[in-house]
């Protein structure tokens, strides 16, 4: 399976309905997959990563950072540094961060229109 396909994968399986997505599932596999990189896997992790920052809060960026600085360069440019910095501000606008909502919105609309890279 490919990235993309990957990432719709999960996409499908929980959508944008934060109040109902286990974050517990989402950690565990952003766990599984600092663990066991696949390369290729950027987009998939970043998506992760994307849905821990919508339902995180600072007990969070730990995690955030590992996978940011941890896994590889490719990974590490995937994953917004804006989310992190958001959840150690407490989702405030600053000039260097949108506001969570933004933040959120953001990446809802990214993912809403996302098509695997094989169906371009």
């Amino acid at each position: 399976m490919t990235n993309g396909q990957r990432a719709m994968e999960i996409i499908n399986k929980y959508g944008f309905d934060f109040s109902h997505i286990p974050k517990q599932e989402i950690i565990d596999l952003i766990q599984k997959e600092i663990v066991n990189y696949q390369p290729g896997s950027s987009e998939y992790i970043r998506l992760l990563c994307g849905y821990l920052y919508c339902l995180g809060d600072r007990s969070d960026i730990p995690l955030l950072e590992k996978a940011k600085y941890n896994i590889n360069m490719d990974v590490g440019c995937m994953i917004d540094r804006e989310w992190i910095d958001s959840l150690k501000n407490g989702g405030k606008e600053t000039q260097f961060t949108g506001s969570r909502q933004d933040i959120i919105d953001g990446f809802v609309s990214y993912y809403k229109v996302f098509q695997p890279e094989d169906e371009w």
